[in-house]
């Protein structure tokens, strides 16, 4: 007994050392799959009743772009593990201003933690991949800010810090061994991996074979892009076949990261998807290709496993997105990723419940169906007793 308690009295100081000394770091997702929650529609349920869609469907992991306090206030207690985002349109101030960066982080995280889990703040998407220069040298400062300010206010240990990127960082990526970063972001890229290998983030990356496909359908198939059954590619520089596009994405990246210097880091897919419907020209955003690969992601994640170069990491990905979203610009497919339909219905079968709404008002019709089947079991009943008498 005495040989048992030492031992966890050791464990124990050893847990708050390393705590103290900061080689325990934030964990933003539990499991591997999780669900982004865009908002950009007038039409889709309230955040209280999506707090109960995700829950009936066992979904931890959500993502949101801002920090719109209605969703902050719905996931209050939930128990779901929430990763709310700075906007672009932000990030120039934050860098700028510290003081900015600790206001927003207070308002945001601090007032709100721990009852709403609020475990990572994504600062912007996508910025290093994009043509605003001035943004792209804005975000390090961006991210360091909105660090420093979780430090400040004990946050660090438990909220995670991340941006995502997309594929626009890349250089070449085929064979995936070849990746490696463009050279007009790879000074503003390695200050922040240098700054989260510190910290302990992960690189966040948004991969959508749907994209890759269309950019190139005579050199692709479009089963390697959909997780079904194919003859796949083998990069021979390193002795790896791929089976499907998703993993030699990840896996581009990883060498991104090791030509980079940074063989430790961990990628995380921040958004992955397929479109369910799309303009003449989108011809592959459709129902039965949206649901073959969601479908085919989901089972690909329940494995639990690697990819062929990194096959020690769990893949986690978040899908793209809970709802269509009527409201977003660009082209139809933009409007059509969707894994639920505005009145929280299924957009096609991959395992996960329908949630009954109209117009964001699911309680209502699920009532009026009550109060339907109420009256057919009556006159059921009635006209069994009926049929007795006579």
């Amino acid at each position: 007994m005495k040989i048992s308690r030492s031992f966890c009295r050791y464990l124990l100081l050893l847990l708050v050392f390393f705590i103290q000394k900061g080689y325990v770091t934030a964990k933003a997702f539990t499991g591997t799959y999780g669900i982004n929650y865009g908002r950009l529609a007038d039409n889709i349920p309230s955040p209280n009743e999506v707090v109960k869609l995700l829950k009936a469907s066992k979904i931890k992991n959500v993502r949101i772009y801002d920090a719109d306090h209605s969703v902050l206030d719905a996931f209050s207690g939930s128990g779901l593990d929430l990763v709310i985002g700075l906007p672009n349109e932000f990030v120039k101030e934050m860098s700028e201003n510290p003081d900015h960066a600790l206001n927003w982080v207070k308002q945001n995280v601090h007032a709100y933690f721990p009852k709403t889990h609020i475990v990572g703040i994504a600062v912007g998407n996508e910025i290093l991949g994009s043509n605003d220069l001035d943004l792209q040298d804005s975000l390090f400062d961006a991210v360091k800010n909105i660090y420093n300010a979780t430090k400040k206010l004990k946050l660090h240990k438990v909220v995670q810090i991340s941006t995502a990127h997309s594929q626009n960082v890349f250089g070449t990526s085929y064979p995936p061994s070849s990746c490696t970063f463009k050279e007009d972001i790879a000074q503003n890229m390695k200050k922040i991996l240098n700054l989260f290998s510190q910290i302990g983030s992960p690189f966040c990356l948004n991969a959508y074979p749907f994209l890759a496909y269309m950019g190139n359908p005579d050199h692709i198939d479009i089963n390697y892009a959909l997780f079904n059954p194919t003859n796949g590619i083998y990069d021979k520089k390193v002795n790896l076949h791929y089976d499907n596009m998703l993993d030699a994405q990840i896996d581009a990246t990883y060498a991104a990261l090791e030509d980079a210097g940074f063989d430790k880091m961990e990628v995380i897919v921040t958004e992955t998807g397929w479109a369910s419907d799309g303009d003449l020209n989108e011809g592959v955003a459709t129902l039965k290709n949206a649901r073959i690969y969601n479908y085919n992601l989901r089972k690909r994640l329940a494995k639990r496993k690697g990819t062929p170069r990194r096959p020690n990491f769990v893949l986690k990905a978040y899908i793209f997105a809970l709802f269509n979203e009527n409201s977003k610009p660009g082209p139809t497919s933009e409007r059509n990723f969707g894994l639920y339909k505005p009145d929280g219905r299924i957009s096609y079968d991959i395992g996960f419940p329908s949630f009954i709404s109209s117009s964001g008002n699911s309680l209502k019709v699920f009532r009026a169906q009550i109060c339907q089947w109420y009256y057919v079991l009556i006159l059921t009943l009635c006209a069994t007793l009926l049929f007795r008498s006579l």
